[in-house]
């Protein structure tokens, strides 16, 4: 493991175009679930699959029983960012990396300080009206129970992407151009199975790509140099 660290150290020394792509794993450390682990969000016991909850069907058609999972499992206000958002900031403050792309939706990369950051899914701190589009912050929906209503009586949705909805397209164009424009492409907590998200690999054409998951991914075959271990941890001992 020394070994890698020196190697995934001397990876960051050399390279000037970093981008990272995360998932779920990345906020793990900060206390927030994962989706399809033991203890994951997808193997929580509830009336129904936490998959159907969160699609855009039950929301139109259960708005009350969407809220109430939502605020109970999806929302972690107190969150804290750990060694792996604290890095990815410092080494954009460098300016050696271009921009972080996450899966998360819990803001804690802007929280640490990461500017460039494309959310594929969203970000639970901004939530709009459905009827005349007014902006909400996350402490709106965490008080107005049990359904968030706009002052001009619309109701209030997430500005999260929900299953049967698709990704913002600018987002996604973005996060393309900046992975084709690295020399080095940082892949770190995530299982490399969801897509479209997962096949935004495809689009590097640098020189190293490094992976750092707990478990192995498909991607793993393709790596520069592959780390299964603690992704905080793996990055605050190369920034050191």
């Amino acid at each position: 493991m020394d070994e890698k660290i020196k190697k995934l150290s001397e990876i960051l020394k050399s390279s000037k175009k970093i981008v990272f792509f995360g998932g779920a794993g990345v906020s793990t450390e900060s206390g927030i679930p994962d989706f399809r682990s033991a203890s994951g969000v997808f193997n929580m016991d509830y009336r129904y699959p936490p998959e159907t909850i969160l699609s855009h069907t039950f929301f139109e058609n259960h708005t009350k029983e969407f809220y109430k999972f939502y605020r109970e499992v999806m929302l972690y206000p107190d969150a804290e960012p750990n060694d792996a958002h604290k890095a990815l900031a410092e080494l954009e403050h460098q300016g050696k990396l271009l921009a972080v792309i996450t899966q998360n939706i819990d803001g804690l990369h802007q929280k640490a300080g990461s500017k460039t950051v494309y959310e594929l899914h969203g970000s639970v701190h901004r939530n709009f009206c459905q009827s005349c589009g007014k902006s909400y912050g996350l402490q709106y929906i965490i008080d107005n129970t049990p359904l968030p209503m706009c002052s001009c009586g619309g109701l209030i949705k997430p500005d999260v992407v929900l299953y049967e909805e698709a990704l913002n397209s600018r987002t996604i164009d973005n996060s393309i151009y900046a992975i084709n424009q690295a020399d080095t492409l940082i892949i770190g907590g995530t299982s490399l199975n969801v897509y479209p998200a997962a096949g935004l690999i495809d689009y590097f054409r640098g020189r190293d790509l490094v992976l750092i998951n707990k478990s192995e991914t498909p991607g793993d075959r393709m790596a520069t140099l592959c780390i299964h271990d603690s992704i905080g941890k793996v990055l605050k001992e190369a920034m050191a």
